[in-house]
């Protein structure tokens, strides 16, 4: 252990500017004339040089709707198909058992894609016309959900 050494030029002092000759030469490390070379110099966050800036040249006015934004996980009725059994419930809780629900607050939304031939019960927040015309066809319920009319729009 006492032969490691950090490599030559690892280890450097930190250059202490502004303090004389005696710490980085005359100029301490600020180099010549202008306006960061002065006590207080420099210019404030977000100067780009008198060019008009950012923050001036994008619109700050208006509604966003992104803050209340929902974003659903999407979920085939061929994938559930493959992951469970005939007369199970599909819950929010039963997918994330499954492993097709990751994240704490996630929205669910099932999708008519794929064939179903299996009865379920199905207990998410959303589902397609689509998907509950397979399910119901299959022999399974749709409960305590929205259906939405436009398809897959999520």
């Amino acid at each position: 252990m006492d032969q490691i050494k950090a490599p030559i030029g690892a280890n450097k002092r930190k250059t202490i500017v502004g303090r004389g000759t005696g710490s980085k030469g005359r100029t301490a490390g600020r180099g010549h004339d202008g306006q960061n070379s002065r006590s207080g110099g420099g210019t404030r966050p977000g100067f780009e040089g008198g060019q008009m800036p950012l923050y001036r040249r994008i619109a700050h006015r208006g509604f966003s709707n992104y803050p209340f934004k929902k974003e659903y996980t999407v979920v085939n009725v061929s994938t559930l198909a493959e992951k469970f059994v005939a007369g199970e419930i599909v819950s929010e809780k039963t997918l994330r058992e499954k492993g097709l629900l990751k994240g704490k607050n996630s929205l669910v939304k099932i999708l008519g894609d794929g064939e179903i031939k299996i009865k379920l019960d199905i207990q998410v927040g959303k589902v397609t016309s689509g998907a509950k015309e397979k399910i119901e066809k299959a022999g399974g319920k749709v409960l305590d959900m929205i259906v939405d009319k436009e398809g897959s729009d999520v």
